[in-house]
């Protein structure tokens, strides 16, 4: 099945970095390790110089040194431009709230720009709480202006939440949220010291199940980073599984939880989407790094999840071959997919298309009130 034709919306992305990269910087983006290694030497590496230095007029599996060589002499824009804007991807939701120090991303309206798509933004909770915290706040005013911050946003076009708890205490969250009294007494320890970066187990439930609650009342999705990760996350409580009882408490509150790249515990996510209609999964970040094995990823993550959960992502960041290669490899391993399912009498041509269609798009634009690209 030709699936080279279909206009993605990628459900989970980030920006990219707007200088040009020397060598170490980019093979540090191009891994989620922190210590530095040669990281062409991987499928993500090989993937690059097969798929990505064509796009840059260079011969595929180019030399690294070749590769890097012509994106210094293109510059960043024009590399940003050519492997954004040719990979068939109409609309982009960005997550804005991830910053480094000594990283520039592009903002919204210019990476639209330079990808000629529209973007959309996902609000972090656990970045919204912390800014409000930055302004020394009694425990009262804490808890209230999150919430309206979070009103706000949306009510100016963010179209989702997200909160990365499993980088901070995992996915082991309570079916209820905590009472007042206990995240109360959470925040003004919290407050007294300091406000920085949210690692309260019992303030970040608090605000998990407020996303919750105002991802029914507001209908938007909450995004939650599942799964792989850099090495900041510890992966086994990254576990979507651990989310069970937290699934089961939200699961007739018209609430949309949208389970994020989850591999290697994708066909966990699978599961979890298929007892509870309210979760979206994807294998997002996955899907550029495991390279040619993109395909086993997505045939798993398909074994049981209904084909009405499942979105695409690249959760492409910093370097625009991560989303480049997030959208090539994940429609090539679809195509093959249903080619594979059409021999084999397993579906009609006719739902070879509309399944594909609603991977690539559909999905996502009803969950997230978008338009379709056309």
């Amino acid at each position: 099945m030709v699936t080279d034709d279909l206009v993605l919306v990628d459900q989970h992305c980030h920006g990219v970095v707007a200088e040009d990269l020397d060598c170490a910087r980019f093979s540090a983006l191009l891994t989620e390790s922190s210590i530095a290694t040669n990281s062409f030497d991987s499928l993500l590496g090989l993937a690059v110089r097969r798929w990505c230095a064509p796009q840059l007029g260079l011969p595929a599996h180019c030399s690294a040194d070749d590769y890097l060589e012509r994106r210094a002499e293109w510059g960043w824009r024009r590399v940003s431009s050519q492997l954004l804007g040719s990979v068939g991807v109409g609309a982009w939701v960005l997550d804005t709230g991830l910053s480094e120090p000594g990283t520039p991303l592009t903002e919204p309206t210019d990476f639209a720009d330079i990808a000629h798509g529209a973007t959309y933004e996902v609000l972090r909770l656990e970045s919204v709480a912390e800014r409000v915290a930055a302004g020394q706040p009694d425990v009262v005013d804490l808890l209230n202006v999150v919430e309206v911050e979070i009103r706000a946003a949306i009510e100016a076009g963010a179209v989702g939440l997200k909160s990365v708890v499993a980088y901070r205490t995992g996915l082991d969250l309570p079916a209820e949220p905590p009472t007042d009294v206990e995240v109360a007494a959470a925040a003004s320890a919290w407050l007294r010291w300091g406000g920085t970066r949210l690692d309260d187990p019992i303030l970040l439930a608090w605000l998990v199940h407020l996303g919750a609650r105002l991802s029914a009342e507001l209908h938007v999705p909450l995004q939650l980073h599942t799964g792989f990760g850099d090495d900041d996350v510890r992966l086994h409580r990254a576990d979507p599984a651990l989310l069970g009882d937290f699934l089961h408490a939200t699961k007739s509150t018209g609430a949309t939880i949208a389970l994020l790249h989850t591999w290697p515990f994708h066909r966990n996510a699978g599961y979890l989407a298929h007892v509870f209609p309210h979760v979206l999964v994807d294998v997002g970040l996955a899907v550029p790094y495991v390279g040619d094995r993109a395909g086993a990823v997505l045939a798993e993550l398909l074994e049981l999840a209904p084909f009405a959960s499942v979105c695409f992502s690249s959760d492409g960041y910093g370097l625009p071959e991560l989303h480049h290669l997030g959208a090539t490899l994940w429609r090539r391993a679809l195509g093959r997919l249903i080619d594979g399912w059409l021999a084999d009498d397993v579906m009609t041509a006719a739902d070879g298309e509309r399944f594909a269609f609603n991977f690539a798009a559909g999905n996502c634009c009803r969950a997230y009130g978008l338009t379709p690209p056309g």
